[in-house]
């Protein structure tokens, strides 16, 4: 951990290494004024106890709610990690918030959501002058993302949702949401947020369409496996795509060579995870029979980065801080270019703090391999781009 004498003004920002969970609680919750903290976000390394660190931080924050998720990685002061317990806590003077769990994601109740959603939403006090927006945290192996992130853009009418899938490293095994200290699979956190600072969302990849287009011939949407493409085993024929044997296919040729899908003239990552025993693939979101996807290719990962966070508010002003949802398969590109040091160093200057997902979400639509954040301005102007 390390004191950021330039750190953020209107969040409190705070990591640990440790381990043991105990002893990280007790390394990040001092860092933290619990008497001006409305809520925390807490964002979990794959390897920790997560029954032992919920009892943890409802030990230490003395009340304050907790939420959040665990993670394929965090984005902490310092950059890119692995096994960070990070928390960011958000004072009462900038922020308010009312939590809803949706506790059972597979099978999903459409009307029982939304009806459950508006009723928040309603009960939800409007400060005047404020500005409102969502987050969202979802089970990110649950396979209900896209219906569940559509179905809150129906619930809320215009209230922008940002959000990100949990993780669990690269296991693909469990994960899990919190609120209020306790964790949750098949289940996921909506936060309806307000707050008095300008904020702008933002999202962006480093994808090109190429020329060559598929058609997915055979597949199981609801577990997002596809059998065949072009009328031939997944797998195989992806890998002729793209120029690989197939025993060579892994996360960093899926990280490099995405499949998109076009939605209202921009193209989508629809992310591969991993090979199927039976030569299928698997995919991080929604996928269908006689889909039409496009082989896509990467640009310059560090220029799109560097472009898509120069964002700055009517007086030539930069974030205070960027709340960041970053894909997991992003990052494992990253690594392999040996970019991680240099992302690191341009998260650390734009002050750029969050996780590694399983999928992102952004204004009822779920997406992959892609950059999903809000940006936070000082309280002088408040608009919504």
């Amino acid at each position: 951990m390390r004191d950021d004498p330039i750190g953020p003004r209107y969040v409190t920002v705070a990591h640990s290494t440790a381990t043991d969970p105990r002893q990280a609680v007790d390394e990040v919750a001092p860092q933290i004024d619990l008497q001006t903290t409305r809520f925390v976000l807490v964002f979990v390394p794959a390897h920790m106890d997560l029954a032992v660190l919920g009892e943890a931080l409802d030990a230490a924050l003395g009340g304050v709610p907790a939420f959040g998720c665990t993670t394929a990685g965090q984005i902490t002061p310092d950059g890119y990690a692995n096994d960070s317990l990070l928390l960011i806590a958000f004072p009462a003077r900038h922020f308010r918030c009312a939590s809803v769990l949706y506790d059972q994601l597979d099978p999903l109740n459409i009307p029982e959501i939304i009806s459950e959603t508006t009723k928040h939403a309603a009960r939800f006090r409007h400060s005047e002058g404020w500005e409102r927006f969502a987050l969202l945290f979802t089970d990110g192996l649950s396979n209900q993302e896209d219906l569940l992130a559509s179905t809150l853009e129906s619930a809320l009418g215009d209230l922008p949702i940002f959000g990100g899938s949990a993780g669990d490293g690269l296991q693909f095994r469990e994960t899990f949401v919190l609120h209020r200290g306790r964790f949750h699979s098949n289940a996921a956190v909506l936060l309806l947020l307000e707050t008095n600072l300008e904020f702008r969302g933002l999202t962006f990849d480093h994808f090109m369409p190429t020329d060559t287009q598929v058609v997915i011939t055979s597949a199981n949407p609801e577990k997002r496996v596809v059998y065949e493409i072009n009328g031939a085993p997944a797998a195989p024929e992806y890998a002729r795509l793209v120029g690989h044997p197939v025993e060579a296919l892994s996360p960093q040729i899926f990280a490099e060579n995405p499949l998109l899908v076009l939605h209202k003239q921009r193209h989508y990552v629809r992310a591969i995870s991993d090979v199927t025993p039976t030569q299928g693939l698997t995919f991080m979101a929604a996928i269908d029979d006689g889909l039409i996807m496009t082989l896509g290719r990467g640009k310059e990962i560090v220029d799109t980065l560097r472009s898509g966070l120069g964002l700055v508010n009517a007086a030539g002003a930069p974030p205070d801080f960027v709340l960041a949802f970053d894909c997991v398969l992003r990052r494992l590109e990253i690594d392999q270019k040996g970019l991680t040091g240099v992302v690191s160093e341009r998260f650390n200057e734009r002050r750029v703090f969050g996780f590694n997902t399983y999928g992102e979400q952004h204004r009822g639509l779920h997406m992959n391999q892609t950059f999903v954040g809000v940006a936070f301005f000082g309280p002088e102007r408040r608009s919504l781009l």
